[in-house]
Order: structure tokens, then sequence, then C-alpha cells
């Protein structure tokens, strides 16, 4: 992490897609072409694993990461918690922010990619990886970046999709070998961390969007200590 984070980023509900993007480039235009290719491309259903995950958590600071076109944090927000929302496709954001704006929630978005933003450390209550597509580096940047945003005694929930991480690189150029699979952040657990769930269960589909055709969850919950 840099020196960046000290500073807690300005709250906005009309992102631009002239905005500062913080991040690679080629990320950001791989991701922007995937949401252009579709009117939607998710559900606009918020995640199960979270709805179920939440339940008993008392709203306070949350982090929205991939936050898509903003199903989970707009039901974050009706439900009273102070979100920041993270995204590194422009596209995605503006939807989310209209879907924000449709029914009258403020969130706070930020354009960034995770080991980029602006983020105040460990200074959110929630923070919140579904089937996050976090790239993996030598240094294990984006694994920390989770666990250093969670407040002391707050929670990570990192969600993903069950098996991903034995599969072989495939014709479309996807390898799991380059991504970030809770088992690698679970690794990262000292003794300031409570695992609170770490299982395989199965998934609650959603109606339409990409993705539903995975069938199980790898739900890690973790809880800082201090």
């Amino acid at each position: 992490m840099t020196d960046r984070i000290a500073a807690e980023p300005p709250a906005s509900d009309t992102p631009s897609p002239a905005d500062q993007y913080v991040g690679d480039p080629a990320v950001r235009a791989e991701w922007d072409a995937r949401y252009a290719d579709r009117g939607q491309l998710w559900s606009g259903r918020p995640n199960g694993a979270l709805v179920a995950e939440t339940a008993g958590l008392t709203p306070g600071r949350v982090l929205d990461v991939g936050c898509g076109e903003g199903a989970d944090a707009v039901w974050l927000a009706r439900g009273g918690w102070d979100v920041t929302a993270l995204e590194v496709s422009g596209v995605a954001l503006e939807r989310a922010a209209g879907h924000a704006r449709d029914v009258g929630v403020t969130v706070r978005w930020v354009h960034a990619a995770l080991t980029e933003a602006p983020l105040p450390p460990a200074s959110f209550d929630l923070v919140s990886a579904q089937y996050p597509a976090l790239l993996r580096t030598p240094d294990a940047a984006a694994e920390r970046a989770l666990l250093a945003a969670v407040a002391p005694g707050g929670v990570l929930l990192l969600v993903h999709h069950a098996g991903m991480h034995t599969r072989q690189a495939d014709d479309s150029g996807f390898d799991p070998a380059d991504y970030v699979w809770p088992a690698m952040v679970a690794a990262l657990l000292t003794e300031d961390w409570l695992v609170e769930v770490d299982e395989t269960r199965p998934r609650v589909m959603p109606d339409g969007g990409a993705g539903a055709h995975h069938t199980d969850d790898v739900v890690l919950r973790a809880r800082r200590l201090r």
C-alpha cells in the first residue's frame, strides 16, 4: 500500500467516464468493453451470500470491492450502511450510480483498482468482495489490501465460485492462476483474525446475469480482532 490511502475518497453519486481512474488502463479497458457489450451484465439483485452473511451485522462503514453495476452497494445502502463502492470499469460505475439515484440512496464511488485506490486504512466495518477479479502478484498486494481495509472488530467477507482455482487456462485467455482465490487470503490470516466461516455451500442463484451457471460458493468470513 502507498501513502495515497491516507485520504478518504470524496463522496460522489455521479461518476464520469472522464474521471481520474487510478490503476492499469488496460484492465479498465478490458472491463469497460465487457460491460459495454451488454446493456446489463449482472442480474441486478444482491448476492445471496452477502445477504445471508450480513443478516446479523450492525450497519456501519462498508467497502464493496468490485461493485460492478451496483446491486450490492445499493442493497447495503438501503439497509443503512455507509457504502464505499470500488470498481475499475467506468461503464459499470455509471450504471451503478444511475441505479443508486433511481432508488434515492447515496454511495461513495471510487474508480480505481483495489491496490491503487485512495482508501483510508483499517476503517471499514465490513469489506465485501463478491466474486472479485483480483489479479495475483508475487507480493500478494490484492490479498493484503483486502485485509488492510478492515477496521479492528470488522469483518472481511470474500465469496467466490467453488472449484475455479483448480481449472486449467482456457482458449479465451482466462487462467485461474492469474487471480486471487479465498484460500490465498485465508493463508495470510494471523492471530489477529478469527475465521468465522470458511466453507463451500450451494449458491443462491440469481435470476439471469453472467455467472448464473455457477452452482457452489466458497465463503470466507473473518473478523479482525485487533
